[in-house]
Parts: structure tokens; C-alpha cells; sequence
């Protein structure tokens, strides 16, 4: 990335991270070396005091695309994305997770799809060409599962709903919201209101390799209920903005 991409970024690329530390570094320089579209590189952070605050200070130092945010909407990985995304200042954005296992070679594909008109651009671990190297059993059946029978039964426009690498039109984000608070389940929800409002989703192939590095802060029986409340959203008639806000909204109907 260069100085340029910092002052007039087209894409904001949110990196939410938990007490990652130096480990951080190597997937962050991958992503600079990586990404040619003029980008800016935001992690996210739940308090100040986290061990990954001072190794992206570093690194910012320079490179002037990089910069870390302090999440004051809540603790966990939806409010950290979700700050994220309101911290972006381009009109496209990517989320893709701290731990390496995303290829960033496919940041500018992403990005690409959505210049071409598609709302949400999802790395896809379950389509042909895909892969997924490593991971716990029960969370990769589940998650295959669900991006498979939701491609297949109501046609939200991906195989992989549930990964967390996408890339969003930002308009679209700031018309429907953002209701997840908890876990990860922000990329199935979009995909879900998308899919409600039968707008364009579109996927590539991705290979997914497992974390070498640390621990997984990922909690599969504690988040799937709030899963299967997208799951089941994604299914069902046409809606208009006002009808999905309505629906949507935290005091409202989750389907």
C-alpha cells in the first residue's frame, strides 16, 4: 500500500483482533504487501491495554495506511467489527480476521466484485476451488452445512455464508445495520438481509488454513443460537428496506 492509500482510500480493510500481539504482525504485513487496491488498514481492539495495540503502533510508524482503533461499543468480535465498519472511511470494506487464515491475495477480488455492482463478496471455503485445511470438525460440519443448504434451498448467492471474509458496499451497511452483537455471525446476518432484499451476492474460492500461531477465540456452542436466528431470516419472501429494518431491529422479530 502506499502513502496515497491512507489519504484517499477505496477500500477500508477491519482487522478486529484480541490479545494477538507480535503474532499479529506477519498476517498484517502480508495484507500491505498483498493489496493493490488503495486501501487503509484498521484493527480493532476492545480496550487499550490490549497486547496487540503497541506492535500495529509500530508498524503504523511506517506504514501510514495502518492505524488501530479502541471498540467502545462492547467487548467481543461483532461490537469490534461493528466499530470497525463505522470507523471506515471508503466506500467499500473487507473484514477478514487476525489470525492469518485468510488469503489476502483476494482482498482486490473482492473488492472488484463489489465495484461491479454485487453488495456483499464472500470468500468461499465450499464452492469448487475451495478448501479448508485444518479446523475443529463439529464447527467446519456446521458451517458447511449451513453455506450448502442455504445456497442450495434459498439462494443467497454464496456457499460459505457463515465465513467471516467478505467484502461490503458500504451504503448497504449504513441502510441496514448491523444487529449482531455477539460472536462472528455478522457475515451470515448481511448475507441474510441481502438475500431478503434480493440484492446482488456473488463469492469467489478460497483456501482457509487453520491458525499455527495462538489460540482460536471462536465459541461454537455459545454462539450458534444467534447463527440460527440468521439462518432461518434468510429464508422467506421479499422484503423492502423498511420491512427488513423493522424485522430486524433488536426489540423487533428475528424473522
Amino acid at each position: 500500500m502506499t502513502p496515497a492509500a491512507a489519504r484517499d482510500p477505496h477500500l477500508t480493510i477491519v482487522v478486529p483482533a484480541y490479545q494477538e500481539g507480535d503474532a499479529i504482525l506477519p498476517g498484517l504485513r502480508r495484507i500491505l504487501g498483498a493489496v493493490e487496491t488503495p486501501a487503509e488498514l484498521l484493527v480493532v481492539v476492545d480496550s487499550a491495554d490490549d497486547s496487540t495495540v503497541a506492535p500495529v503502533r509500530r508498524l503504523a510508524e511506517g506504514e501510514p495506511s495502518v492505524r488501530v482503533a479502541v471498540n467502545d461499543y462492547g467487548r467481543g468480535p461483532a461490537n469490534a467489527i461493528r466499530y470497525g465498519i463505522d470507523q471506515a472511511v471508503a466506500p467499500i470494506v473487507v473484514v477478514t480476521m487476525a489470525d492469518g487464515c485468510d488469503d489476502p491475495r483476494q482482498i482486490d477480488d473482492l473488492a472488484r466484485l463489489v465495484d461491479r455492482g454485487v453488495v456483499v463478496a464472500a470468500a468461499s471455503r465450499y464452492m469448487p476451488g475451495g478448501q479448508q485445511v485444518g479446523g475443529g470438525r463439529f464447527k467446519t460440519f456446521l458451517s458447511r452445512t449451513a453455506g450448502r443448504t442455504l445456497h442450495a434451498f434459498a439462494d443467497v448467492g454464496t456457499r460459505d455464508a457463515t465465513n467471516s471474509f467478505k467484502a461490503y458496499r458500504r451504503s448497504f451497511l449504513t441502510e441496514v445495520g448491523i444487529d449482531s452483537r455477539d460472536g462472528f455471525e455478522i457475515g451470515l446476518e448481511l448475507t441474510a438481509k441481502a438475500r431478503r432484499l434480493r440484492l446482488p451476492v456473488a463469492e469467489i474460492p478460497t483456501i482457509w488454513l487453520d491458525r499455527t500461531d495462538g489460540a482460536s477465540n471462536f465459541k461454537v456452542l455459545k454462539w450458534l443460537p444467534k447463527y440460527l436466528r440468521w439462518y432461518r431470516f434468510a429464508f422467506g419472501r421479499r422484503l423492502t428496506l423498511d420491512q427488513l429494518v423493522a424485522k430486524t431491529r433488536p426489540q423487533g422479530a428475528s424473522s
